[in-house]
C-alpha cells in the first residue's frame, strides 16, 4: 500500500472513435487492495475503457489517475505500476511456459536472481509447475490462460487488469481461474480490474460491480448491493405475443402494485415483496385483460435482473465486437 488515496480513478473520462461515443463520461473510483469489476455486453465499452486505464488508448476528455499517475502525462510510470491480461491469447507457443515468463520478466528489468525466484512463485501459484518447460502449444487452452495471469503478475505489478480472462473456456476450467484471481488479491495484495459478460463471474469473484453499457456507468455498488435494491421476489411471465406483452406490462406498471416492472422479448418481470401471495393477483390483471400467460416462475433477485432494470435488455441480447 502507499499514501495515494485509490488505485484508480476516472473523472470524466470520455473516448470517441469517429464521432462514436465509446465511453461517455465515466468517474469511477477503485480502492486498492479491490477485486472491481466491469461488467456489460460486448461492445458496452469496457475494453475501451481497460485501454485507456492502460494507456494503449488516449481519452478524448476527462482525466483518469493509476497508482497516482496521470494516464497521458505519467504514461510510462502508468505502465511499470500494471500487468495486463488481454482477451485473445499473446504467448509465444514456440517457447515454453518457463521461457515465456523469463522473457517478460526480463523486460521489466528484472534480474536473473530475482526472475529465477518470481518465475517459480508464479508458476506454482497457478499450478503450472510441472509444465514449466513443456512448449506452450502443447497446452490447453485453460493452461494457456494460466500461465498469462501468471505472465501478467510476474512483475508484482500494484495493479492488474484482466480483460475477459475465462471467455471461450469450459465452466470446470472457469471456476479453477476464478480461484486463482481471488488468490492474487488475498497472497499478492494486489488491486485487480476484470471486464466480464459473465454475470457468475462477476457475482463470484468482484468487491464491487460497475454495470456498464453503452459506454456509461448505470450501476455501482457491491453485488448484494445491487441485488437488494431491487427487493422482494421476481415473478417472471411467459407470453406468446408481442403486443400481449407490450399491454400487459403497461397494465402492471399502471395499476401501481409492484415495485419494479420490466420487459424483454415476450417476458414481463415483476419484482413485489412477499411474491407467492401476489401471483394470483398478478394473474387475475392479466385474466381480466383477456390475456392469456404461458408460463409463471418466482425467484430472488439475481445480477441478470438488475441489468434487465437499468438497461431493459439482457446482457447477451448483442453480438457485436467489444470496444
Amino acid at each position: 500500500m502507499n499514501n495515494i488515496s485509490c488505485a484508480i480513478e476516472t473523472k470524466g473520462i470520455t473516448k470517441k472513435f469517429d464521432g462514436i461515443t465509446a465511453v461517455n463520461n465515466v468517474s469511477i473510483s477503485i480502492k486498492q487492495g479491490e477485486l472491481f469489476g466491469l461488467l456489460g455486453p460486448n461492445g458496452a465499452g469496457k475494453t475501451t475503457l481497460i485501454n485507456m486505464l492502460s494507456t494503449m488508448d488516449e481519452p478524448s476528455s476527462g482525466v483518469a489517475r493509476v497508482w497516482g499517475f496521470d494516464v497521458v502525462k505519467d504514461a510510462s510510470s502508468v505502465r511499470q505500476s500494471i500487468g495486463m491480461v488481454f482477451q485473445d491469447i499473446t504467448l509465444d507457443d514456440r517457447l515454453t511456459g518457463r521461457e515465456n515468463l523469463d522473457l517478460h520478466a526480463m523486460l521489466y528489468g528484472l534480474n536473473s536472481n530475482i526472475r529465477k525466484k518470481r518465475i517459480e512463485e508464479v508458476l506454482a501459484l497457478v499450478e503450472l509447475t510441472d509444465r514449466a518447460d513443456s512448449i506452450v502449444r502443447t497446452y490447453s487452452g485453460g493452461m494457456m490462460r494460466r500461465l498469462e495471469i501468471a505472465r501478467g503478475f510476474i512483475h508484482k505489478p500494484h495493479i492488474l487488469f484482466l480483460d475477459e480472462p475465462t471467455i471461450g473456456l469450459d465452466p470446470q476450467t472457469r471456476i479453477h481461474i476464478w480461484e486463482y484471481i481471488k488468490t492474487l488479491t488475498k497472497e499478492e495484495g494486489m488491486t485487480v480490474v476484470l471486464t466480464t459478460h459473465y454475470m457468475e463471474e462477476a457475482d463470484h469473484l468482484c468487491n464491487r460491480i460497475a454495470i456498464i453499457d453503452h459506454g456509461e456507468i448505470v450501476a455501482l455498488d457491491t453485488p448484494e448491493a445491487l441485488k437488494n435494491m431491487l427487493g422482494g421476489d421476481v415473478i417472471i411471465l411467459g407470453l406468446k405475443d408481442s403486443n400481449d406483452t407490450t399491454r400487459l406490462y403497461d397494465i402492471y406498471k399502471n395499476d401501481g402494485f409492484a415495485k419494479i416492472v420490466s420487459k424483454k422479448n415476450n417476458e414481463i418481470f415483476v419484482t413485489v415483496s412477499d411474491g407467492e401471495h401476489k401471483i394470483p393477483y398478478v394473474l387475475n390483471l392479466a385474466s381480466n385483460a383477456g390475456i392469456s400467460i404461458l408460463s409463471v416462475s418466482l425467484h430472488k433477485p439475481t445480477l441478470d435482473d438488475v441489468f434487465i432494470h437499468h438497461t431493459g435488455h439482457v446482457i447477451r441480447d448483442k453480438d457485436t465486437i467489444e470496444i
